[in-house]
């Protein structure tokens, strides 16, 4: 499915990235459209995929998981049936937050978070490192956060490119 987006769109879009609370009245001041034309454009966006879901953004440290860490995560052996094995285990961790497959030299990327270092050192040892496959993981802990946002960068949309497919800017 083609989602087509306009400039209206983007603003809205940029707008709801700032605050997810926004009313749809607030929006339509701000970007110039009629709430009604707010309310169905945010419809079209949600039911097009473009918007996913809308959260709460917690901060960590305020409800004390004050380490963040970084860990690669590498099976010993690569099938299908390895790789599915671990995913489904990961997403039942809350601990981790996120986690991608990677092309290189670690198979996954994992975003996880504790209340200490010896919290994080007791789930490495007795959650990631149990689940069978895994043959080797390395963590890097953060020591301070420089810049977090959940907010995409849209300028890119409003160029024409042929690799586009989902979007289509009008």
């Amino acid at each position: 499915m083609i989602t087509t987006i306009d400039k209206f769109d983007l603003q809205l879009l940029t707008e709801l990235q700032r605050d997810g609370q926004a009313t749809n009245s607030a929006l339509g001041n701000k970007i110039h459209l009629s709430t009604s034309q707010v309310s169905r454009r945010v419809q079209r966006l949600q039911e097009g995929g473009v918007i996913d879901h809308y959260a709460a953004i917690i901060d960590p440290v305020a409800v004390g998981l004050d380490v963040l860490a970084f860990t690669e995560v590498t099976l010993d052996h690569h099938s299908p049936s390895a790789s599915e094995r671990f995913e489904k285990e990961v997403a039942e961790l809350a601990e981790v937050t996120e986690c991608y497959t990677l092309a290189g030299r670690a198979d996954y990327h994992l975003r996880v978070v504790a209340p200490d270092l010896a919290s994080l050192s007791r789930f490495m040892t007795e959650k990631i490192l149990r689940i069978p496959g895994v043959a080797q993981m390395k963590s890097t802990v953060t020591l301070r956060k420089i810049k977090h946002t959940h907010m995409l960068p849209l300028d890119h949309v409003m160029q024409p490119t042929e690799t586009r497919k989902r979007i289509q800017f009008t």
